[in-house]
């Protein structure tokens, strides 16, 4: 996992290992490329943090030097930067979400099969990838409604 300086991580790193898995955590500016790709890993997981991609360290290297080699699972900014990494903008939220939640709605597939659909989760950030500059290589698998029931905002996406 990289780890771009946030609690959550830890959360994550624990979940994980309820699920059976090794985790190795490495902070953002602690690993480089090299040293990452020595370690072969079998997935990576890029955590949450502050700020935008830009201030992430090694995480849109790693997501572009990874990509289709391994699987990369994003959480909130590494979710972010995940868009940035293959050509989508990073905007201000329509509302800043910071622990309120919204009902997410999903295609039912990967980390969503199973869930209720619409399902309810707790947010937390400020940024989302821009739908309208989100490239054909990645497909919008999770995101939320207005009250009218129309499409809002991106919540997950998938390479």
């Amino acid at each position: 996992m990289i780890d771009n300086y946030d609690s959550f991580t830890y959360n994550l790193v624990q979940y994980f290992g309820e699920l059976g898995a090794e985790v190795q955590v490495y902070r953002n500016d602690q690993i480089t490329l090299d040293e990452l790709d020595a370690l072969q890993p079998e997935r990576i997981v890029i955590s949450p943090g502050p700020c935008t991609p830009n201030e992430a360290g090694i995480s849109l290297a790693a997501i572009e030097y990874f990509a289709g080699k391994v699987p990369l699972l994003g959480v909130c900014l590494g979710h972010q930067s995940i868009g940035q990494a293959f050509g989508g903008r990073i905007v201000h939220a329509k509302q800043i979400m910071h622990g309120k939640t919204s009902m997410i709605h999903h295609k039912n597939e990967g980390v969503f099969k199973g869930l209720d659909n619409p399902v309810e989760a707790t947010r937390y950030h400020s940024l989302v990838i821009e739908k309208e500059s989100l490239p054909d290589c990645l497909e919008i698998t999770a995101w939320t409604e207005t009250p009218e029931g129309e499409f809002d905002e991106i919540m997950g996406v998938r390479h």
